[in-house]
């Protein structure tokens, strides 16, 4: 979806702050103009907004059908429309007529690639009207607003000038582990099944008798992973898990507007909005295979976050495509929680030391130990810093450093468990090839994403076999009818397809 609305009272700057979108967007605009010259000051207006549009821009008079005069024969162009109250009170007399305008042009704009945005006017926190004509068009004017941010990516309230980000309703807080009851064959969980490998063990059981009872000194874990990375030592923070790093966000770095890639792991965006970040989603839609184009994400977010590969579709980016993510004055984050799980792990930046990129890891999936936390980040030296100043004391325990150490002089070890990763998801991929009535998109992890004709029946059907999938329905663009499953070893992946089918 790229449609954003935006809101504001009379001379409250919004229809400027919805040009700033507009000629941001590097693609031809088309301007949609609802006012009608009346000579009762009205003249003066247009020719002013008309002044401070560039002279390139399409301009198109919204007389009738307001949908078809902002979306017909728009295909790779940028669409604003300024401002609906105008063409409402043109149309108000049209009963419920103006309604359905405004929501064929909610849905058609919420369903093309390029940007739409509509400026809508803040009536309803005025002076209470008293004839009954104005009280009819400020009703209308908010279930129309209602309409447009119920389909709007993001929207927007400008006030003195000053724009201030509308924040959805925050993502839903699903992990797999609650899925998975006693006895149940475990598709839900990520992590590889069998527990931590002996040497890993070993070390876990060595940490526990030496340093156990002492405070955590994460030095030679950092200098492991430094050495592992190619990286700096003052580059590479210890965290409690990945989950932490990406909670550090907000508080590390204070951004004033963060653009989170979904469908994703909810937590970046859960730990943004609960320090007070205004979140903007944008969305990878699966009819594109997840692709991610940089055009959606708007140009003043200063910080973005994208899973690669992503959860829940696995999808691996390259590393072209996340690095046109960067602009000036922005910070990048890339969570590869899952790509040691990616023999080679093509499209990594975690040894690239760009002062704008942090990146994010995990041993939790790979090394089958998501009890220990034992997760970090890589940034330049002053994010580095910034993420360290507002982690918690003794963030990364004394278990967790000796893994992160151990893993670290382990390689060998951590390309065999990718490669097992990998033969176990194309085991899967295979047996559901065969199935009809199953949708699979191409993954790179362990785990792939399904979309199945009624996926609430199929889901209460394999709980009633004992079998544990992960519903995508939480993740923000997907739906009842996804599945996300964890491949596992070919007979536990032959009964999951046996009982699908």
């Amino acid at each position: 979806m790229s449609l954003t609305l935006v809101l504001g009272g009379a001379r409250s700057g919004k229809s400027a702050h919805a040009e700033g979108l507009a000629a941001t967007a590097g693609l031809p605009v088309r301007y949609v103009a609802t006012a009608r010259a009346d000579g009762a000051g009205m003249d003066e207006r247009i020719e002013r907004h008309r002044a401070r549009r560039p002279p390139d821009w399409e301009t198109v008079e919204a007389d009738g059908d307001i949908a078809a005069a902002a979306l017909d024969d728009a295909a790779g162009t940028a669409v604003l429309v300024d401002g609906l109250g105008l063409w409402l009170a043109a149309h108000l007399e049209d009963g419920a007529a103006p309604l359905a305008a405004v929501e064929r042009l909610a849905a058609g704009a919420a369903e093309r690639p390029e940007p739409t945005i509509v400026v809508v006017e803040e009536a309803g926190l005025g002076v209470h009207p008293v004839g009954e004509l104005s009280r009819r068009w400020v009703d209308i004017q908010g279930e129309a607003a209602q309409l447009l941010s119920a389909r709007a990516q993001r929207a927007v309230l400008v006030v003195a000038g000053r724009p201030v980000e509308l924040s959805g309703a925050p993502p839903e807080r699903v992990h797999g582990d609650t899925l998975v009851g006693p006895g149940d064959a475990d598709h839900a969980v990520n992590v590889l099944a069998g527990g931590p490998p002996d040497w890993l063990r070993a070390a876990l059981h060595e940490a526990l008798d030496d340093a156990g009872c002492a405070y955590p000194d994460e030095r030679d874990a950092i200098a492991a992973l430094a050495a592992h990375h190619g990286r700096d030592g003052a580059e590479v923070v210890p965290t409690n898990g990945a989950a932490e790093a990406l909670w550090l966000l907000g508080p590390a770095l204070r951004p004033r507007l963060a653009a989170c890639l979904h469908p994703a792991f909810t937590e970046a965006e859960a730990g943004l909005r609960a320090h007070g970040v205004p979140v903007t989603r944008i969305m990878r839609e699966p009819e594109r295979n997840f692709a991610i184009d940089p055009d959606l994400v708007p140009a003043e977010a200063d910080l973005v976050v994208v899973g690669n590969p992503a959860s829940p579709s696995g999808t691996l980016a390259p590393a072209s495509a996340l690095l046109a993510l960067r602009r000036p004055g922005r910070t990048l984050v890339i969570d590869e929680a899952f790509l040691d799980l990616v023999p080679g792990e093509p499209g990594t930046l975690a040894g690239e030391p760009l002062e704008d990129v942090i990146v994010v890891r995990t041993l939790t999936k790979s090394l089958a130990i998501a009890g220990v936390r034992a997760g970090y980040a890589l940034a330049g030296a002053a994010n580095a810093e910034r993420l360290r100043a507002a982690r918690p004391p003794w963030s990364a325990n004394a278990l967790a450093l000796a893994a992160l150490a151990a893993a670290a002089a382990h390689p060998a070890e951590l390309a065999a468990a990718a490669e097992r990763a990998q033969a176990e998801r194309l085991d899967l991929e295979r047996r559901l090839g065969e199935l009809p009535g199953v949708r699979v998109w191409p993954a790179a992890a362990n785990f792939v994403l399904v979309e199945v004709a009624d996926g609430t029946a199929t889901l209460a059907r394999l709980r009633a076999t004992g079998i544990a999938v992960r519903p995508a329905a939480s993740f923000p663009g997907l739906g009842a009818n996804h599945l996300r499953l964890t491949a596992r070893d070919p007979e536990a992946n032959a009964r999951l397809v046996e009982a699908l089918a």
